[in-house]
């Protein structure tokens, strides 16, 4: 690597050069908060020596104020930021403040020359923008906006660097409407000429990159998303396709962006996950740092020319991105066909994003992407709620090995052929319901029965031909959340007929065959009232609290259709004692295995 030198310059020094923001370089993620934090420390400074009786001219005497240091290279008649991009382009929103908000008196007309020389320059008839944002379109006519019509530009659809500037700028006029102190002309004399940065410069910009990553993966200032799209770019040299390649990464992790924190980096990790590694060491080190391991194994994933690096981007970048997204969606909403996806979300298990990502290819049909969801996604339901009915944990440290087994088998292969597998791997899966007769209240476990009594009334009432209410079922934590509900209330003495020890009784009180969904105030009414009084209430609730009692049989002739074609052991219980949960322990089990039968996945069309 060439020498670097290191100088202290003003402001005016700095921006008087034409800089370019390179491919390389992260989104702008300065907002309000950076700015505030930005401007407090400047008015700090500034009002440490500024006296209203002062002339003007006193200003020369002010202080020096420090704020911070920037790395640029050299190419051509360019500079390029290296390092400092988000402090040089905040500075500029608030040159672009300062020259709007400035009085446009012959006193002031210095001021705003001076100002507008370090936005921009009026040259053939048109601004030319001393921070050229060459590889971002819409961040330049942002700027251009703000400048030029001196107006908010609020265009849709915006990406992450405009909206921020959006609001950094919203934030610039809302703290100098509070401080209404600060002289502006005073300020700007000051800002200009006692505010000063420490310029480091490269002799050459062969030398940007490499400085740029050590300035900011060892520091870990960016995230391994910003070093990656900067790896990735920086083996493209062909300027239009790297800006084309650009503009793909920008509106893509945009829209991952979007669904919430952090989800652009947990989309690359599935992906890569999903589709690359080799061992659950590969694994491992995807989780830490993609960036890192991309660039270390570039030949295992086929990176060794320009075009490949294109294509990674245009295509698969474009295609994972894209599904992610869906994927993401159907765990959210509770979608017809894809129920499965949102089940398994809702048991948190976050494995399911690298499983369903695995089989998928660019080159597969809509149909066979759809098929192909519902496969895995039916399988990873049925097996988690076996693990959860036998009481083992679905936690990602315990499931992470399986899983990666499970990817490495279905990657990329094709419909039938994966349905055998998955199909194959739940017959020899030791975790049948029949395993554990004896499931219910266990430990820390409430939210597993809770979600399995939800799923279990659902099914009841869809095949009896009503709408699915699962989506109700599973809200525990409102007004209009529901609790499980203990058919025997916490009276031992109630029950010493049946039981010789309180430990017997309280086991069976905790069977789920003892158990219900109920809502949540309603639940609370009933208290410890005797099963006789609860019953009637159970016929204003679903339909598996109604069939406790025998008028949920006569007015429901598609539960009693359901019950027939099923030869389902449903019977109202005029009393509820031990033999009953023993019963409805058994009804229940049954349920379980029709709900989670392994055929479904073999008949999935």
């Amino acid at each position: 690597m060439s020498k670097i030198s290191a100088a202290d310059k003003s402001i005016p020094d700095i921006l008087s050069k034409k800089f370019a923001i390179d491919y390389y370089q992260r989104e702008f993620l300065w907002a309000s908060k950076q700015i505030e934090e930005l401007l407090n420390d400047l008015f700090s400074a500034f009002s440490l020596d500024f006296d209203e009786k002062h002339a003007r001219n006193a200003v020369k005497e002010y202080k020096h104020y420090f704020l911070g240091s920037i790395i640029i290279s050299k190419s051509g008649e360019k500079y390029y930021i290296v390092d400092g991009q988000q402090r040089l382009t905040s500075l500029t929103l608030l040159l672009i403040y300062l020259y709007h908000a400035i009085s446009e008196s012959d006193s002031n007309e210095g001021q705003r020359s001076e100002i507008r020389r370090l936005i921009a320059r009026h040259e053939f008839d048109e601004n030319t923008y001393n921070i050229d944002f060459q590889y971002d379109s819409d961040r330049a006519k942002c700027m251009k906006y703000l400048f030029e019509e001196n107006q908010i530009f609020d265009n849709e659809p915006q990406s992450i660097s405009t909206r921020n500037i959006i609001e950094s700028y919203r934030e610039i006029k809302q703290v100098f409407s509070e401080n209404l102190n600060i002289k502006i002309p005073y300020f700007i004399d000051w800002l200009l000429g006692k505010v000063y940065l420490v310029e480091i410069s490269a002799n050459s910009n062969e030398d940007a990159y490499t400085i740029f990553e050590t300035v900011n993966d060892r520091g870990l200032s960016l995230t391994p998303t910003d070093m990656l799209k900067s790896y990735l770019l920086s083996k493209i040299s062909d300027d239009p396709k790297r800006k084309k390649a650009s503009e793909i990464w920008r509106s893509r992790i945009t829209s991952l962006h979007d669904l919430g924190k952090n989800e652009e980096s947990s989309a690359i990790k599935n992906w890569l996950r999903s589709q690359y590694a080799v061992n659950i060491l590969d694994y491992e080190k995807i989780g830490s740092g993609f960036h890192r391991w991309i660039r270390d194994e570039n030949t295992l994933i086929n990176l060794k020319t320009e075009s490949d690096f294109v294509a990674f981007i245009e295509q698969d970048l474009e295609f994972y991105a894209e599904w992610y997204k869906n994927i993401h969606n159907y765990a959210g909403n509770y979608t017809h066909g894809l129920e499965a996806i949102y089940y398994n979300n809702q048991n948190k298990f976050t494995l399911q994003y690298p499983v369903l990502m695995s089989a998928l290819k660019p080159s597969d049909s809509h149909e066979d992407i759809i098929q192909k969801l519902r496969l895995i996604s039916n399988f990873l339901d049925i097996l988690v709620h076996r693990y959860m009915w036998n009481w083992k944990s679905t936690q990602e440290k315990y499931m992470r090995q399986n899983m990666f087994d499970l990817i490495k088998i279905i990657r990329g292969e094709n419909i039938e052929k994966m349905s055998n597998i998955l199909f194959q791997k739940l017959e020899d899966d030791d975790s049948k319901f029949s395993s554990n007769r004896s499931f219910g209240l266990r430990g820390r476990n409430g939210n597993n029965v809770h979600d399995i009594l939800a799923r279990i009334t659902e099914y009841i009432e869809v095949n009896s031909g009503r709408n699915s209410r699962y989506t109700d079922y599973i809200v525990r934590r409102t007004k209009a959340g529901y609790q499980i509900e203990h058919i025997w209330a916490n009276k031992f003495d109630r029950h010493k007929d049946e039981f010789a020890h309180e430990a017997e009784f309280f086991e069976c009180r905790n069977l789920i065959g003892g158990l219900l969904l109920l809502e949540k105030q309603i639940n609370a009414s009933l208290g410890d009232d005797e099963y006789s009084k609860k019953c009637v209430h159970y016929l204003k609730q679903n339909l598996l609290a109604e069939s406790f009692n025998e008028i949920g049989y006569e007015k429901n002739p598609g539960f009693r259709k359901f019950i027939q074609e099923n030869n389902l052991n449903f019977t109202p219980h005029s009393e509820f004692k031990k033999i009953d949960i023993d019963v409805r322990q058994q009804l229940y089990l049954t349920l379980a295995e029709k709900i989670w039968d392994p055929h479904k996945i073999k008949n999935i069309n």
